[in-house]
């Protein structure tokens, strides 16, 4: 398997978008530096032809702690079906810490309904 990655992601009609985090990243980088920012990111991955905001679609992010241990935050519209392929996604062969974030930094259209 490759490398560990940090990185965002967003489903899609039962499909995960992820994008994960490059170190040469030069559009969409969080102000951290080490991740990408949701909202800042959308315009250059959204899919063609979608005109929905960043938040329309539910979302999440993996990262890792300082002692190097994978977290995925997601919105809890996002079943755990989701979880095995978002691991992979990002190169996690460790089981990671599961943190369904319900602030408003991850509500969807669903949570707004």
């Amino acid at each position: 398997m490759g490398e560990r990655k940090r990185g965002v992601f967003w489903l899609i009609d039962d499909e995960i978008l992820a994008v994960p985090y490059e170190d040469d990243a030069e559009v969409g980088v969080a102000k951290s530096g080490n991740n990408y920012n949701h909202k800042l990111l959308w315009e250059h991955v959204r899919p063609r032809k979608c005109n929905k905001p960043f938040d329309y679609y539910p979302r999440g992010r993996v990262e890792f702690t300082t002692r190097g241990e994978p977290v995925i935050y997601l919105n809890s519209n996002i079943g755990e079906q989701y979880i095995t392929e978002v691991m992979e996604i990002f190169g996690i062969t460790d089981a990671p810490k599961i943190h369904y974030d319900g602030s408003n930094h991850y509500k969807s259209h669903f949570d707004r309904e």
